[in-house]
């Protein structure tokens, strides 16, 4: 983009957010109220799983469309001290309105349940697609990268940051655009730092590892982490133990292949730095060093934001309830119980 360009994508993005700020404010401290129970779906296959519970895709009678119910048993989420991370997931998937964020559509819980309902991206995990292509070509990479860009803002203005980055982390719709999930590790910090040890291994800022508080950087770094990903095909920094992988990261030496371009090369070198008074996202000018690096010309943000850009790749899908891009998974048989489990522990959450 020319400066001229992203001074007026500025304008008029940054206009966007500050009435996307007030809306978030209204929703993030407004009483979330149930709006659907297990009876008004059709449970139909499972499609992931995890510590957390199971993703299930469903089919909600009201309106014969398919979603992704997130169903989290609440033992799991007491035992392993997670109440306050799961109501902040639910709180912001809720609260989110941005189109390359995945938002909650229902939310309910039973006796032994908490339940989200999504909605049903049928183009699969970015990590599936990295995998079987064994690399993206950079200009797919720079497509995705934008909308990650864009989704950083938007949390960052709203003073939240995300801490969760990886290609597991993003899924493709059957449009070929992205939509970020899993919002477990949001937090709101505002102008603070944090000290959490949270995110995945090969994705991990120096600053998270080292102990010495952190911010937004954190997403910067990941960001940084993901383009290399995305274009190599592998991290820049990788072990099998995970204490020599946090040796490398706090390094920060790593090598690109060969056939990166210069550009790539030097936005991947930009923000992949240790010292955060010289990492792109972070100095004066901000998201500026990195939307208007070398690596994006070409590449509109306005018309990326608006959905107006043609995609390059876009997953072949069969009507709304193929599922062929995620792996297959055995059935989940849902417990349960003649009393409320855990009354106490969300009805505290202010969750009615």
């Amino acid at each position: 983009m020319t400066d001229e360009k992203l001074q007026k994508h500025y304008l008029t993005f940054e206009t966007y957010l500050r009435r996307s700020k007030k809306e978030f404010e209204a929703r993030i401290e407004g009483e979330m109220k149930i709006t659907a129970q297990l009876e008004d779906f059709k449970l139909m296959k499972v499609l992931g799983t995890g510590s957390f519970g199971k993703v299930m895709l469903c089919k909600y009678k009201e309106d014969d469309n398919m979603y992704a119910m997130k169903i989290m048993e609440k033992v799991n989420i007491v035992r392993t001290k997670q109440v306050a991370h799961t109501i902040s997931e639910i709180r912001f998937l809720d609260a989110f309105k941005f189109p390359f964020i995945v938002s909650l559509q229902h939310f309910f819980k039973n006796n032994v349940y908490v339940f989200l309902v999504m909605p049903f991206i049928n183009g699969g995990e970015m990590f599936y697609h990295l995998r079987s292509l064994k690399k993206f070509e950079e200009h797919l990479a720079k497509f995705y990268t934008a909308q990650v860009i864009l989704s950083f803002e938007y949390m960052h203005y709203l003073g939240i940051v995300y801490r969760d980055l990886k290609p597991e982390n993003i899924l493709i719709d059957s449009s070929g655009y992205l939509k970020i999930t899993d919002l477990g590790f949001c937090k709101k910090i505002d102008s603070q730092r944090t000290y959490t040890l949270c995110g995945t291994p090969e994705y991990l800022a120096p600053e998270i590892i080292l102990s010495q508080g952190y911010n937004y950087s954190v997403d910067w770094w990941s960001l940084g982490i993901l383009i290399y990903e995305m274009c190599a095909g592998f991290p820049p920094f990788f072990a099998k133990d995970h204490m020599k992988l946090y040796e490398k990261i706090v390094s920060g030496k790593f090598s690109c292949p060969p056939h990166f371009s210069r550009a790539a090369k030097d936005l991947v070198t930009n923000i992949l730095q240790v010292d955060r008074s010289k990492r792109f996202g972070v100095m004066k000018s901000g998201t500026k060093d990195i939307k208007g690096h070398d690596w994006f010309k070409g590449l509109d943000f306005d018309i990326v934001f608006a959905k107006k850009y043609k995609p390059t790749f876009i997953p072949v899908v069969q009507g709304q309830g193929d599922t062929k891009f995620f792996e297959p998974y055995g059935d989940m048989e849902l417990r349960e119980a003649s009393f409320n489990e855990y009354d106490e522990e969300f009805k505290s959450m202010s969750l009615k």
